[in-house]
């Protein structure tokens, strides 16, 4: 084939992102998310997915309807074709859990070559939460606002006092890799974020869950909702149908369900003490995760709890 056999391809362009690139949303007291770049559309997707099947197969499916098919029947590789570059600033904790999500190509503010970002996330008297109980690693409420108002002076007093240190450290000559060791976690970080749609689609699932922490949900929130629902917007409705508001039932959900439907509470009573959801005595006082999110399911489907 010669050159001039091959059509010339414009950029893909998505007037929705264009216009806000580089447009900073604002989370929590000092951070944001703006979209610096990116790369594709819903239209890559559909293109990198038909080439599979060679050409003059376009029409056989709607973008929307094969879309909807990649998504249903978890596809990965189309999804990939389109990147998004993100500049974010997080709180070095939440930027903790952000950056366990390997799949992607970060650079972050040092604060070996720069002096570290002179902002921390605070606290409202009402904004502090309690420990879940029955969750090791969430909450559940908040604390009483006579409280907050102590815990937040406290805050305030402990931030000024380690900025003020590290500060000091710096004032004397030493070196910035060792005077940032006392920073608390709740100092801002700074970075660029790079990731394909498919990594990209897994962290907000995960991150956008109620399960999920507050911090970082409400930056994933955003990431999906102002940004990836304006790039992808097939993907997105796509996304929130079979992931997001979808429920998943594991085999023994489905044997359990079946069960309830043929034989009623007792059948349904029966298969889970059979699966080890309940004792042998087909009490709840055997501590089952697993039978807590059944329940959790089939409240969602309007069935009664059998036991």
């Amino acid at each position: 084939m010669q050159q001039s056999d091959f059509e010339s391809i414009p950029r893909v362009s998505v007037p929705e992102l264009d216009s806000i690139l580089g447009k900073p949303f604002p989370i929590l007291d000092d951070g944001f998310v703006r979209l610096v770049d990116y790369m594709g559309s819903d239209e890559s997707i559909v293109q990198a997915a038909r080439v599979s099947y060679g050409k003059g197969t376009k029409k056989v499916n709607e973008d929307r309807g094969l879309i909807r098919y990649l998504m249903r029947h978890r596809h990965s590789t189309p999804f990939e074709m389109c990147e998004l570059k993100l500049h974010v600033r997080v709180p070095m904790d939440t930027w903790r859990q952000w950056i366990r999500h390997r799949m992607a190509n970060v650079n972050e503010y040092s604060t070996r070559y720069s002096v570290a970002i002179d902002s921390a996330q605070t606290t409202l008297p009402g904004e502090w939460r309690v420990q879940s109980i029955g969750n090791k690693q969430g909450s559940d409420g908040f604390l009483e606002s006579s409280k907050g108002d102590h815990l937040t002076k406290r805050e305030t007093e402990f931030q000024k006092f380690a900025n003020d240190i590290y500060n000091e450290r710096l004032e004397m000559g030493v070196a910035r890799e060792q005077a940032r060791k006392d920073l608390p976690l709740a100092t801002y970080t700074e970075a660029y974020w790079k990731i394909d749609l498919h990594n990209l689609l897994h962290f907000l699932a995960l991150r956008m869950d109620d399960h999920a922490q507050l911090e970082i949900r409400l930056f994933a929130k955003t990431i999906g909702e102002q940004i990836v629902q304006k790039w992808v917007p097939h993907t997105w409705e796509a996304f929130v149908d079979y992931r997001l508001s979808a429920l998943h039932l594991t085999k023994y959900d489905t044997e359990i369900i079946a069960a309830l439907n043929l034989s009623g509470k007792d059948g349904a009573k029966k298969k889970a003490i059979e699966l080890g959801m309940l004792d042998e005595q087909g009490s709840t006082a055997k501590k089952s995760r697993e039978r807590e999110e059944l329940e959790y399911k089939l409240s969602q489907l309007g069935f009664p709890i059998p036991w």
